[in-house]
Parts: structure tokens; C-alpha cells; sequence
């Protein structure tokens, strides 16, 4: 090859390559794996007394985190317990009626005052008689009727007191005790499920990513004191702008390489969501182009990737 050949090949070389750099550099996105977490809480502020989990470990639904101490939990339950034995003994009463022996005290009574009206009656018919012959007066006479009425009325009324205890407690007033009863139940049912609370049992299964209980320490109401990752339900997370977003349809495909495993997986693609303002990209040129949104594209994988887990980066080129 002659010199001139040689400076041709140099040429041609040079001006590839300035050809090559001014080619836009493929896209490239960069993205990272996802796990479902679940932070759970005590539904009660108690005291820890043991941490039954680790960081790292496997568990199952129903499996106990977390015991807890909680005296006003207890204290709680006697008073609800003893408000129960008292409602019950009210309906226990209303239900039963009137004892026996206050039954047969108010039948006593009911004789008695009827045998006093009887003799009532009796003396008026007497007076009543000699008033007619003129031997008494009708002061006298009335007198001994209106005596005779009083005690009717007094045998009347025991009569009532009677049939009252022999017939017990009206129909609403054994509804009201039962009700209360059945209201008293509803506040144990409410604390026994407070006093099952203080067993803090996972409702999912997973692994244990971070344990921020310690015993000893007072957990309020509310505040996560175990985070629970399911490996089995990951997903990969890109931030792609919209004028690239073409190649990320929602159930496409791609395949993404993690670096951390040294491997490459299919993923599928099941949700695009913008994001907001501040995540846009702006052009540098108010007179040129326009503002190009940023989405966030969500993947999953086609099969499970053994040994992924979240926060491992994913590369698609």
C-alpha cells in the first residue's frame, strides 16, 4: 500500500470517527428492583416485652413479632368483667321474677286485706239494717259504708301486689336486663381483642427486613415496629422520559441485566404513572422544543429471579 493509500485509510478513519460522535448515544436506562413491604404496627401503646423476631428472618402469616405489657389492657378486662357479672344478675333476677316467699308475703297480705273488707261489708250491712229501723243514725251509717269502700279498695290493691310478684318482671323490663347484658358482652369482646393485640402476630409472610423494637421500650399506637418484605411479589422501577417512552407500552416487554447477579431477565411491563413537576425535563431553549415529562415505568419479571433483591440496580439498553 502506498503512502497515499495510507493517508486515505487515516482520513476515512478520522472522519468515521467524528461521524460516530456525533451520533446520539443509544438510550440507556437505569432502574431498580422493588419489593412489596408492609410495616406493621400494635393497634394498642403498651410496653415491649420481647421481640420474637431478627432481621433476615422467614416468617408466615400469623407468626408473633412482638409481646407487649399492657396492665391497662388488664385492669380494663376486670372492670368489664365485673360490670358483667352485675348485668347479669339483673337479668338473671328479671327473667326469674319475684322469690317465692315474696310471693307468698304478697298473697298474705292480699287475704288479709280481704278479709277485713269482708268484715267491713258485713258491719255496713248491720248498721245499715238499724239505721233503717231508726236505732242509729245515718252518721253512723255512713260511717260503716265508707269504711266498708276503704277496705275494698286496701284488697284491691294487695290483690294487685300479688298478681304483680305471682307474674314477675314485665316483658320490657326483661328485655332492657338482656340488652344491657348483651351491651356488657360487646365491651368484654372489645377488650379481650385490645388484650390480643398485645400479641403482635404478623398478617403476612415474607421476610423480616428491619426490626425497630427493643425491649423494654414503650410502643405507641400506630408506629411500625417490624417491616415485612415479600420477595415473592417484586417488581423493577425505570424513570423514562415520554419521547423514549414508546419502547415501554404497558404490556411490552424488555429485558434488563442486574449487575448484582451478573444475569439478564424478561420483564413485563404492567404500570405507567407521570410523575410530578419537579421530576420534568426542561429544555434549555425557551425557543425551541418543549418541557418532556418524566414517567415511571413498572415491570415485573416473567419468571421469579433467583437471588434479586430490592434496591439491586437493573440496566436496559
Amino acid at each position: 500500500m502506498g503512502a497515499a493509500d495510507c493517508r486515505g485509510a487515516v482520513l476515512a478513519f478520522v472522519a468515521w470517527g467524528f461521524w460516530r460522535a456525533s451520533q446520539p448515544p443509544a438510550p440507556y436506562f437505569q432502574g431498580q428492583m422493588e419489593a412489596r413491604e408492609s410495616d406493621i404496627a400494635p393497634k394498642v401503646t403498651a410496653r415491649i416485652a420481647r421481640v420474637a423476631v431478627k432481621e433476615g428472618q422467614h416468617i408466615q402469616p400469623g407468626d408473633l413479632l412482638i409481646e407487649m405489657d399492657s396492665p391497662e389492657v388488664q385492669a380494663k378486662l376486670a372492670q368489664a368483667q365485673a360490670a358483667k357479672d352485675a348485668a347479669q344478675a339483673v337479668s338473671d333476677k328479671a327473667q326469674r321474677g319475684a322469690r317465692p316467699q315474696e310471693v307468698q308475703m304478697a298473697r298474705l297480705s292480699w287475704q288479709r286485706a280481704q278479709a277485713a273488707a269482708d268484715l267491713a261489708k258485713t258491719s255496713y250491712h248491720r248498721v245499715e239494717s238499724l239505721f233503717q229501723q231508726g236505732l242509729v243514725s245515718a252518721q253512723k251509717r255512713d260511717e260503716a259504708r265508707t269504711n266498708w269502700r276503704a277496705s275494698d279498695a286496701q284488697a284491691a290493691a294487695a290483690q294487685a301486689q300479688y298478681d304483680m310478684a305471682a307474674s314477675g318482671a314485665r316483658t320490657e323490663d326483661k328485655a332492657a336486663a338482656a340488652a344491657q347484658a348483651r351491651q356488657v358482652d360487646g365491651v368484654i369482646a372489645e377488650v379481650e381483642a385490645a388484650r390480643a393485640e398485645t400479641q403482635l402476630r404478623s398478617p403476612v409472610g415474607g421476610e423480616v427486613a428491619s426490626v425497630l423494637a427493643k425491649a423494654g421500650e414503650l410502643s405507641p399506637q400506630g408506629v411500625a415496629v417490624v417491616t415485612v418484605v415479600d420477595l415473592q411479589d417484586q417488581w423493577v422501577v425505570l424513570n423514562v422520559r415520554e419521547d423514549q417512552l414508546q419502547r415501554f407500552a404497558v404490556g411490552s416487554k424488555f429485558t434488563g441485566r442486574l449487575p448484582a447477579l451478573d444475569r439478564t431477565a424478561e420483564f413485563n411491563v404492567y404500570h405507567l404513572g407521570v410523575l410530578p413537576d419537579f421530576a420534568t425535563w426542561r429544555t434549555t431553549r425557551g425557543s425551541q422544543g418543549f418541557d418532556a415529562r418524566t414517567f415511571e415505568v413498572r415491570a415485573r419479571p416473567a419468571a421469579p429471579i433467583e437471588g434479586a433483591r430490592p434496591g439491586m440496580s437493573v440496566v436496559v439498553e
